[in-house]
């Protein structure tokens, strides 16, 4: 039987982005159903492989968005799907890399959160389709997977950074985002971002849930521990305005992030 960090890695190491998604599904339902044994053999790459487009540029060197136009929107969703894409690594990357170190539940949630980020991907990859252009039409920049390299070796690190301060991010952000969509007339990505929206606050449920319970393991503070890590391996700010209720939702109380909020 395949080891599902053999599969993990198998995911990781496809760089086409069909392919991706179609390995990541496949991956997550054999978790499902029993075909992958729970056995972390196979260490994670470095980097996962990518397709030759988008090209990836650094952060600053990103073009700038027109706001309101077609055009402008068009870059928006590929920049959004650019996020969805880097996430499917993310989550398979957090199982492999980091589920010998907890309970099989570990396994089971980020590999769903895995298939998550992949459906999400593929319905934006679609949308772009439909509106004429395509996934790598458009640079794109490479910062979640410095998050990731940055917190490697360090399972607490990792679920402070990616999904409680990336992915909360995105709950901070999204629901305008779905609501310029709407004033376009735009209901076909208004309604993607919607689900995205929801499936992100499961998202960062996990995230919290298995940060309180590793540091109550070790009979840690966690918001204390989390400010310490996020102040150590996080590069950017911690800026409002934030979606307080959502993020009470997905369990991040504000004693985590309002210490550190930039103003």
């Amino acid at each position: 039987m395949t080891s599902v960090a053999a599969g993990c890695r198998s995911v990781l190491e496809t760089a086409d982005p069909r392919a991706k998604v179609m390995t990541a599904r496949r991956v997550a339902r054999d978790w499902r159903l029993g075909r992958l044994s729970h056995v972390f053999d196979t260490a994670m790459p470095d980097r996962p492989a990518r397709p030759a487009e988008p090209e990836l540029l650094p952060p600053n060197r990103m073009p700038k968005r027109g706001k309101g136009s077609e055009h402008g929107r068009t870059a928006l969703i590929h920049a959004l799907a650019h996020i969805e894409f880097s996430a499917i690594d993310l989550a398979f990357d957090m199982a492999g890399r980091f589920g010998g170190c907890f309970p099989r539940e570990f396994t089971d949630d980020w590999l769903g959160v895995g298939a998550d980020e992949a459906l999400h991907f593929a319905l934006l990859d679609r949308r772009l389709k439909q509106l004429g252009s395509r996934y790598g039409a458009l640079p794109a920049h490479d910062g979640l997977w410095d998050a990731a390299a940055e917190t490697a070796h360090d399972p607490l690190a990792r679920l402070a950074v990616v999904p409680m301060v990336l992915e909360a991010r995105g709950l901070d952000v999204t629901p305008a985002t779905v609501e310029r969509f709407e004033r376009a007339g735009d209901t076909a990505t208004s309604a993607i971002l919607s689900r995205i929206f929801n499936d992100e606050i499961r998202h960062v449920r996990a995230g919290t849930k298995w940060f309180e319970s590793t540091c109550s393991a070790a009979d840690l503070a966690p918001e204390a521990a989390w400010q310490a890590l996020v102040v150590k391996h996080f590069r950017g700010l911690i800026k409002p305005p934030f979606n307080d209720s959502a993020r009470d939702s997905a369990g991040l109380s504000r004693d985590y992030y309002q210490p550190l909020a930039a103003h």
